[in-house]
């Protein structure tokens, strides 16, 4: 179906890749208004199928007639003729064992006779004037810089899917804009190189591989740990055999797998590659062939699921390291222009970037104040030119072995503003957020208690009563069965009061009211359609968050070495429930730098 001169590109690259092709230039002008052309160094064809590739329906794709086994991307027999139809059409081609190659032209559907035209081998295809006879479709075509990035974004989304391929596209000016050389080896070596092309290094440094064999389906691919995400689902890219597809199932499937780790706001980042039998596939939902349909599609959500959910808890406690490079241009001295060199899309606390150089301009002067000389005539050492020595925050100092530096997350050395855990490594530092930390290892120890049996509870000498609305109080009472199993029981009291009778004994001393009212909300919201079971990840993360260390909380070096540990023990830790990061690694080298020692 030619909507556009993106759906062009794709319908002829995809010709090019099933005719074996191993190198595939693209040329886009103004938009692909102008010109298109796509050159393969494929197969070809001879003469009767070059007159058989201009007929509408007709195709050498599909042999013995074979309408349920397609392993081909092409298969209908439409594009050529369709943009044919539409454009002014020149195919030259010439079949590798032969000597001699043909062209045939098309304008606004009248086709001419194939004749004799020199060609080095492979398949030519050019188009130009597209939309020339049907000029209604030619006007609402988007800018030619639009038209451009939607042909980018089909070469990319086709080249990752054949990192065996080399790519390369062009379009008004004389660099490329795509350039994608032929990579082999091993295959999710390749793939990841082809993915670090195109999505970027940060995507290579943080994705986690992914293989999982499920009957006759295969699903790989790689996926970025939770704190890589997005706010939007376009950077995930799904293909079943080959093909680039937009799925909704498979979609909700990754969406599903990491529920447990992201806000609802935020998506992952994640490439997948289902195999499965073409029998077993209907690829001819939608006339873009970007829609399929799945015989068994529970089988394939369950695949998915499981295999994401398997691979991040392989990744255990690993957190991206976009979110180091991020502390690193926050921290990064000030420019010549007043500016703090800071790395591209680090936040700036919602201000203007001329306040946050500023702010750092104000730490330099401060800091040239302090190293000046001593201050004379006995004045207080606690101030210096009217600069005020800034304090420091009492902590218990920490006197772990040296043997715990070389654990991953290093040994405690202080606590900062009662929220922060600052350790030390072999060859760094590491900041803990204790309370995000703390609330992904209670949401962990929760789901792993959830399914040995229940959650442990523990009574309340004297019960704890709960004010709120007669609504509210009795959607909390309907789903009391369900909140006995994770811990909390209650009862009505009378209006619109709840008495607590027991609650999670991981709560410890929490705070038991406001757990009550946030679980009653959300049940609220989910309404009466939705068991609380299925919900129960979300109603186990409130708790979470009401029984971890609260931020303000002073901790020992035990006690801090002892959640440092446990962290390195529990998978997905290096994130909260929420997507946030629970740490920030930064390494030695680094420092230096920003220190001027390398």
């Amino acid at each position: 179906m030619i909507e556009r001169p993106a759906a062009v590109v794709r319908e002829l690259v995809e010709n090019a890749i099933d005719a074996g092709a191993r190198k595939i230039d693209v040329i886009v002008r103004n938009g692909g208004r102008s010109y298109i052309a796509v050159t393969d160094d494929g197969c070809g064809m001879g003469r009767k199928a070059l007159a058989l590739a201009v007929e509408r329906h007709a195709t050498s794709k599909l042999p013995d007639d074979d309408l349920v086994n397609i392993s081909t991307l092409g298969f209908r027999g439409e594009a050529l003729p369709s943009i044919g139809a539409v454009s002014r059409l020149k195919i030259t081609t010439r079949e590798t064992e032969t000597d001699s190659g043909w062209s045939i032209h098309i304008h606004g559907g009248l086709r001419g006779i194939p004749g004799p035209a020199p060609m080095p081998g492979g398949t030519k295809v050019e188009v130009f004037d597209l939309f020339y006879a049907t000029p209604a479709r030619l006007k609402f075509l988007k800018s030619g810089r639009s038209e451009q990035q939607s042909a980018t974004d089909t070469i990319n989304r086709l080249a990752m899917a054949h990192p065996e391929i080399g790519f390369s596209l062009r379009g008004d000016g004389e660099r490329p804009l795509v350039t994608l050389p032929v990579n082999t080896g091993d295959m999710f070596d390749v793939r990841l190189a082809r993915l670090s092309a195109i999505l970027g290094k940060d995507f290579a440094d943080n994705a986690v591989r992914v293989d999982a064999v499920r009957d006759n389906l295969r699903l790989t691919g790689h996926i970025g740990v939770p704190t890589l995400h997005r706010g939007t689902a376009r950077h995930q890219y799904l293909f079943v055999n080959g093909r680039p597809v937009k799925d909704r199932l498979m979609g909700g499937a990754v969406r599903g797998a990491y529920r447990d780790f992201l806000a609802r706001d935020r998506h992952p980042m994640a490439v997948l590659f289902l195999d499965i039998p073409p029998a077993e596939v209907d690829v001819n939902v939608h006339p873009a062939k970007t829609e399929v349909r799945f015989r068994d599609a529970g089988t394939v959500r369950g695949l998915i699921v499981s295999a994401l959910r398997h691979a991040l808890a392989e990744a255990g406690h690993r957190a991206s390291t976009t979110v180091s490079d991020a502390a690193l241009g926050a921290f990064r001295p000030p420019s010549g222009n007043g500016h703090a060199g800071r790395a591209p899309g680090v936040p700036t606390n919602g201000r203007p970037a001329a306040d946050h150089g500023a702010g750092f301009n104000g730490m330099a002067e401060t800091a040239t104040a302090w190293q000046g000389p001593n201050p004379p005539n006995g004045q207080a050492s606690g101030v210096f030119n009217g600069v005020a020595a800034p304090t420091a925050s009492q902590v218990e100092p920490t006197d772990g072995d040296d043997s715990t530096f070389d654990n991953p997350l290093g040994a405690a050395r202080a606590q900062v503003h009662r929220t922060y855990i600052v350790s030390q490594t072999a060859d760094g530092i590491v900041i803990v957020d204790q309370h995000a930390a703390h609330e992904r290892l209670v949401y962990e120890e929760m789901k792993k208690a959830m399914a040995n049996g229940g959650v442990h509870r523990q009574g309340l000498l004297i019960p704890e009563v709960v004010e709120m609305d007669d609504e509210t109080a009795n959607a909390l009472i309907a789903r009391r069965g369900d909140l006995a199993e994770i811990g909390l029981v209650i009862e009505k009291f009378g209006g619109g009061a709840i008495v607590v009778r027991e609650y999670p004994a991981l709560l410890g001393d929490g705070d038991i009211q406001g757990l009550v009212r946030d679980l009653a909300d959300e049940i609220v919201e989910m309404g009466r359609e939705f068991s609380l079971k299925e919900k129960l990840d979300e109603v186990c993360g409130t708790i979470a968050c009401h029984s971890s260390i609260r931020a303000g909380r002073s901790m020992n070096g035990d006690e801090m070495n002892a959640l440092l540990r446990q962290m390195e023990a529990t998978p997905h830790s290096g994130q909260c429930n929420h997507g946030r990061p629970t740490y920030v690694e930064l390494k030695l080298n680094d420092l230096e730098r920003l220190f001027g020692r390398r």
